[in-house]
This record gives structure tokens, sequence and C-alpha cells, in this order.
């Protein structure tokens, strides 16, 4: 609101001057920000509220004018869900079907990286009866790539050599976990599993002399496509 002023200039005369107080920017601002988000607040609840409400008046509507109507289309949306799970769990029980019918086959971990042959073969632990199968693969697992409780209540330690036919595993492999499966894992039971061989030498002759199973392709083949685990396993 404008107000006035008087004051004397330098060469003595005296003037009046017309002044208007400025308006705080705190407070035409923050009026401007509440008025902005009460104004987008109604402007969502038209564009969502109002159809949302004239949505349901009119299928309340319809439902009081077209009962039979409406029942029916009630069971023909709640058979269409049904027939949409059944599907999906038929689907899904095929798919497993599928994936255990591979399983049975060795050759399908040539073409698997260490981690997937670690997964197949505790696949095929649980299809052979162990409990508790878990994987324990990756940095730092000391040699236990899959832990489980054998059917007589052993626990298994087991280290999984996923290789080319061309390689075998060495006695040093064998040697590296004879040292950790008892003494670091508390195995009771200790098996070394390859998709391959294993090279004839003092590793084998140690495993033996340990108690360490090992079981090479011929083997893991068979326990494979039987689901039965090998006698050497010497299961109680």
């Amino acid at each position: 609101m404008p107000y006035v002023r008087s004051h004397t200039r330098r060469d003595g005369a005296r003037v009046r001057a017309h002044y208007r107080k400025r308006r705080r920017a705190g407070g035409g601002g923050t009026a401007r920000r509440g008025g902005s988000g009460g104004s987008s607040g109604i402007t969502a609840l038209f564009l969502w509220g109002v159809p949302a409400l004239v949505v349901v008046v009119m299928v309340v509507d319809f439902v009081q004018q077209h009962p039979y109507w409406s029942a029916l289309l009630v069971l023909i949306v709640g058979a269409t869900a049904v027939a949409s799970v059944s599907v999906t769990v038929k689907q899904r029980a095929r798919r497993r079907a599928e994936q255990a019918q591979r399983d049975r086959l060795i050759a399908v971990t040539d073409a698997m990286s260490g981690p997937e042959f670690e997964q197949w073969f505790a696949r095929l632990l649980e299809a052979s009866g162990f409990r508790h199968v878990q994987v324990k693969g990756g940095s730092g697992d000391r040699g236990a790539d899959v832990v489980a409780l054998a059917p007589d209540g052993r626990r298994m330690v087991v280290q999984c050599k996923r290789q080319s036919l061309r390689n075998r595993v060495g006695s040093a492999a064998i040697q590296k976990f004879a040292g950790t499966c008892r003494e670091v894992h508390g195995g009771q039971l200790c098996m070394i599993v390859t998709n391959s061989f294993f090279t004839a030498g003092d590793g084998v002759r140690l495993a033996r002399q340990l108690n360490i199973v090992l079981v090479d392709r011929r083997a893991l083949e068979v326990w494979a496509w039987t689901r039965t685990p090998p006698s050497s396993l010497a299961l109680r």
C-alpha cells in the first residue's frame, strides 16, 4: 500500500514522494507453493477419483438391473482365472519333468559351467533321497561345493570338478580336499565327483586310505540315470 514521505533537497526545497511497500518474497513464495500443491491434488482427484466413482456407480447399477447376467459374468471370470492358474501349474510341472529327464543324461554336463554343474549335482542328490542339500561353491568355499545329509543321517561334503573329457582330476586336488573335508567342514562322508575321470596314482591311493569316495564319469552316468547312489558310499 503506498505511503507519503517528505524530504528536503540540497537546494532547500521541500518535496513529497510516494512509496509502495515491498512484498516479502518468502511469504508470497510459500503461498504460491501451497496453492500449487492444492491445485495438483484437486486435479488428481478429478482425474482418478471421479472416473473411479463413476465406474463403481455404473457397476452397481448394472448388477441391480441385470442380476442374472452379473452372476454369469462372475462365473465366466472365475472360470477363466481357474483355467489360467491350471495351465500355469501344468506348464511348470511339464518344465520340471523335462528338466528331470535332461538331468538323467551325463552329456548335458559337458556344456555346463562349474556353478551349473554344482547345481545339477545338487538336484541329483535331492532326487536320490539326500536331505538339506546346499550349494556352497564360490570363492572361499575351501573345497566344499555341496553339502547334504545322507539318507542315513551322516553329513556329506562334496567337491565338484567340471572338466572337459581331455582333462582329468589329478592327485593334487584329491590331496587338498583330503585336508579340508573332515577337519574344516566336518564331513562324515567325503566325495569328489567329476564328469571326467581321475588320474591313476598317489591321489587315488590316498583317497582309498582316507575313505574319500571318488565318482568319475562312468559312475556318475549310472547314478544320474538310476537315481541310485554308488555302492562305494556304503549308505547304511
